[in-house]
């Protein structure tokens, strides 16, 4: 059923991607969202929680969206590509983000959302399917079908360059959740209008 997001724990121990993880991480936030951001892989403190991005970079990530105006309960659903802990935090192999990219193409198709922020290189080169470097994109408006895709720096790079200075990778990653924060507020307007409208028609 559409909007149903479940997991099944022996999954991980099947992709090979598990044997020291305890903890399947498939997502949190508001699976109605017209907002998805997607991320690499759980770390050792989202492992433990259960969710995404709860450690200090989702806590940076957390504050960012909700400076901007986002409810991060309400307004977004976030995910990572692989649903489990890398060993010692590495990055994924590719043979693990194939085994476990129908689960996010699911993520996707469920969720429905009008925009896709993607946090970070891996992230990226999933979703848009070629390699791209982070600094060149980021903050462009690219496509998946339908789906408008805002490339980010992740969090814990902002993290590494604390600098909040005009022309920061803070400041740069604000401005383009802002620029997400508009376009979804004009999609909203538009199809309120284009409701009002069609109201009218049915009821004139």
């Amino acid at each position: 059923m559409k909007r149903k997001l479940s997991s099944d724990k022996p999954v991980c121990v099947a992709n090979g991607i598990a044997s020291s993880s305890t903890q399947i991480v498939v997502g949190r936030g508001n699976v109605k969202s017209r907002l998805m951001l997607v991320g690499e892989a759980p770390g050792a403190s989202e492992e433990k929680l259960g969710k995404p991005f709860v450690g200090k970079s989702g806590k940076l990530l957390d504050n960012l969206l909700e400076s901007i105006g986002f409810d991060v309960e309400e307004d977004v659903y976030i995910c990572n590509v692989v649903k489990c802990r890398p060993p010692n935090n590495r990055k994924p192999t590719k043979a693990e983000i194939n085994r476990h990219l129908p689960w996010l193409n699911q993520q996707i198709k469920a969720v429905d959302p009008y925009v896709i922020v993607t946090i970070g290189a891996t992230a990226l080169e999933v979703i848009l399917g070629t390699k791209y470097k982070i600094s060149q994109i980021r903050g462009t408006w690219q496509k998946l079908d339908a789906i408008d895709v805002m490339p980010i720096f992740h969090p814990a790079y902002l993290l590494r360059n604390p600098s909040k200075a005009c022309g920061s990778p803070f400041e740069l990653t604000r401005l383009d959740l802002s620029n997400v924060k508009r376009k979804l507020d004009r999609l909203k307007l538009s199809l309120d209008i284009n409701l009002s409208a069609e109201k009218k028609i049915s009821h004139p």
